[in-house]
């Protein structure tokens, strides 16, 4: 939040993403032409699974509705978060097709408290683009954000909850630096594995300036 010199909300800021944006580990994403120069962006991520139908749950009991953990990949068009295009909502820049890559691995709630040090770390062709310590940054924790979703709202199983990213996205670097054809992108956490998607663009145009 700092380095993009962001206000920490009160309530977790939501969004969703339809099952048309879902994509797999090692999936090539095809990006058309007009996502292609819409800033695409990363954002590495813990994902959430949930495992049975929750509605109106409390912080206390989100464990209980927790079927495991493992990684994403927040896919943005940046372009389309600016006020200026969007009046504010998400939605729209991170909706396109297989703008959700999750995966490799699911681990047990057991499994990953019991890891030693928990850190998502994001690579673009090689070179560490983020690092977050999920039991010291997180903003709001998974129960807390389940919790937050299900107050109102029935929350399906094997419903897939990215919980935010770190420091070091595209967008936010000195100068920016956004996603270009043929770039890859991993996505790993101890006993997760790595997710790796390559970005294929489909006329391999040079992404628009910011």
């Amino acid at each position: 939040m700092a380095l993009g010199k962001l206000t920490i909300p009160s309530y977790p800021p939501l969004w969703t993403k339809p099952t048309a944006a879902l994509a797999q580990p090692n999936e090539d994403i095809q990006v058309n032409d007009f996502c292609a120069q819409s800033l695409l962006d990363y954002e590495g991520e813990l994902v959430v699974v949930t495992s049975k139908e929750c509605k109106d749950i409390t912080e206390n009991e989100a464990k209980d509705y927790i079927l495991g953990y493992t990684v994403g990949n927040d896919i943005s068009c940046r372009k389309f978060q600016r006020q200026s295009n969007s009046g504010g909502q998400f939605f729209y820049a991170k909706a396109f097709d297989k703008f959700a890559p999750i995966g490799p691995t699911l681990i047990s709630p057991e499994a990953f408290a019991a890891l030693p040090s928990a850190q998502v770390v994001t690579k673009v062709n090689g070179q560490i683009r983020q690092t977050a310590d999920l039991k010291n940054d997180m903003i709001f924790s998974p129960a807390k954000i389940l919790s937050h979703m299900s107050q109102g709202t029935t929350i399906p199983a094997g419903t897939a909850i990215m919980t935010g990213t770190a420091a070091g996205v595209g967008l936010f670097l000195q100068p920016a630096s956004f996603l270009n054809h043929g770039d890859i992108v991993e996505i790993s956490m101890d006993k997760v594995g790595t997710l790796r998607n390559e970005f294929h663009f489909q006329y391999a145009k040079p992404k628009a300036e910011p």
